[in-house]
């Protein structure tokens, strides 16, 4: 499927300038295992690169002016690289923007490049697109002009081009999308940055993703009340426990004992992070140890955390994971990302993978009248450049 992409994006780019791209670059998407809304809690997270992939061609242009195609879109634009960098009303050209402010304004030098990509990680899904078109760029560029960006860079920069687009993620995405490696999943200390790779060998079973096709409106006010409540929650057991720094210091028992100093929402959100912080350990331990099994419990006592707890679940997912729960092909369920939309991530008994796939669209389709998008995933390298 990529060879397909990979080709397509190339004729593309001769159609268009008339030469051969000088560089290929492939920047993936992402999905996380385990560990949700944990990242801006000093938490662990447990993500991979996957093998859906946004491919760039590059070459220099020998000009100050960079024109970029977004083959997908059927749309481009130009930007000179030596003036002010401005945001702008068509949406994906910021992140392009946000890429080359980020360059300028740490020093580097720039000239013009052409540049057309294509991309068939499914947008709004969940996969981190944006982070893949950050990273991808900054990719191209940093081997281009040989910049000498290390890759944990390339991601802090795309991470701080998107908070420049308006958009303040954590550095999951980006980190993912640059550091993964193939059958390899990371582990993330959102609180050092420090990070190592544990093997995504998920033996007897394959993963697939679940798309909802919907995504409720309640997303971001939920998303900033859901920080908030996180930032009192820990707040209060600073004030009880001076020696306490983050979530990850406390046990549940520290935050059940101060249950009647917190309100019931504040309460639940604190207990959800410290259970889910802990999940990440135990889905590590289990995949070090083969224990598939285990992980996949893991996973859905995470969902009923994220639904319960942290509500931030909706019908839809719900749905899906409940679905999952009563078949024995499926081992673990939950949703993945910010909540409220998007996907269901699944380890699925392999031979069983289509039986279950069609009896989850017609259930879903009887229950909704939406129709249930299919991703079949694997754990695959970070950005990279692509040699025929």
């Amino acid at each position: 499927m990529n060879d397909i992409l990979i080709n397509k994006t190339i004729s593309y780019f001769k159609e268009n300038f008339g030469a051969e791209p000088t560089k290929i670059v492939l920047s993936p998407g992402r999905i996380n295992i385990i560990g949700e809304h944990i990242d801006y809690n000093d938490g662990y997270v447990l993500p991979a690169a996957i093998d859906k992939i946004i491919c760039f061609a590059f070459a220099k242009n020998n000009t100050n002016t960079s024109r970029v195609i977004a083959l997908d879109l059927n749309d481009e634009f130009e930007i000179d690289v030596t003036a002010e960098v401005k945001l702008d009303d068509n949406s994906w050209t910021n992140y392009i923007r946000g890429v080359i402010n980020q360059l300028k304004i740490n020093g580097f030098q720039l000239e013009g490049v052409n540049c057309v990509f294509s991309s068939n990680i499914p947008v709004g899904s969940g996969l981190s697109s944006s982070a893949a078109l950050e990273c991808g760029f900054l990719f191209g560029m940093n081997d281009l002009f040989n910049l000498n960006i290390k890759p944990i860079d390339i991601a802090l920069l795309g991470q701080k081009a998107e908070h420049w687009v308006g958009i303040k993620c954590g550095i999951m995405d980006q980190f993912s999308s640059v550091m993964g490696q193939e059958d390899k999943v990371i582990k993330i200390d959102c609180r050092t940055l420090e990070y190592t790779y544990h093997d995504a060998n998920f033996t007897d079973y394959s993963l697939i993703l679940f798309d909802s096709n919907v995504k409720h409106s309640l997303m971001t006010s939920a998303y900033n009340e859901r920080r908030q409540q996180c930032e009192e929650g820990i707040a209060i057991v600073k004030a009880n426990f001076p020696e306490i720094k983050s979530f990850r210091d406390c046990t549940e028992q520290t935050i059940i004992d101060l249950k009647d100093k917190m309100s019931h929402d504040v309460f639940r959100r604190s207990l959800f992070v410290v259970k889910e912080i802990n999940r990440v350990i135990q889905a590590c331990e289990a995949l070090d140890n083969g224990k598939i099994e285990l992980l996949g419990e893991l996973m859905f006592a995470t969902h009923d955390g994220l639904s319960k707890d942290y509500e931030v679940s909706c019908e839809e997912l719900d749905l899906l994971v409940d679905l999952a729960k009563e078949e024995t092909a499926v081992i673990g369920s939950r949703l993945m990302g910010g909540g409220f939309g998007g996907c269901t991530i699944n380890l699925v008994k392999k031979g069983q993978e289509q039986q279950i796939k069609d009896k989850f669209s017609k259930l879903y389709n009887e229950a909704f009248g939406i129709e249930l998008k299919i991703y079949d995933v694997k754990v695959s390298n970070g950005t990279s450049l692509y040699t025929k």
